[in-house]
């Protein structure tokens, strides 16, 4: 699948319109896989072709993030999965729907518990973060930094 600009020309530092693409998974055992893939793939693009920066770091925490989140959205709703990817300056958003309209929680930390992590993973590496109802299903978003802070915060994130 294409990236598609809806600016035609320059990096995206000169045009405040995101860029974006969209996936339509499946929802079967590849999906997450694919997802992966699809999530690597746009954000490389971005670099080789346009220049956008995109650190390691965040490289990985983008595959981490659509990994998990594709990975709820197959564990507790039936059917199709889409995934947009869209970056506006130095943020990509990851944007799953689902046909669930239960929203997600994260639970109590409970370093006792096996699985069921993937939203605190989620919510701990994203600098943005939320969970809508739609019409059918719900709607699930999280920002993350394409650069490393100068200042040596992770991600963006502000040092603790």
């Amino acid at each position: 699948m294409e990236s598609v600009p809806l600016g035609e020309e320059g990096p995206i530092a000169r045009h405040p319109e995101p860029w974006q693409v969209s996936a339509a998974l499946t929802g079967d055992g590849t999906c997450i896989a694919e997802a992966r893939h699809f999530a690597a793939d746009f954000l490389t693009r971005l670099q080789t072709e346009h220049g956008i920066p995109v650190t390691a770091r965040a490289m990985d925490l983008t595959q981490l993030v659509v990994s998990e989140l594709v990975t709820n959205a197959r564990k507790y709703a039936p059917g199709p999965v889409l995934l947009d990817l869209r970056v506006t300056g130095t943020v990509v958003e990851v944007v799953v729907w689902d046909s669930d309209p239960v929203l997600p929680v994260a639970r109590a930390a409970d370093a006792g518990r096996v699985g069921q992590h993937g939203l605190e993973i989620v919510m701990a590496v994203a600098q943005g973060f939320e969970a809508q109802r739609e019409p059918v299903g719900k709607r699930i978003t999280a920002r993350l930094a394409l650069l490393d802070d100068p200042n040596g915060a992770v991600a963006g994130r502000l040092p603790v």
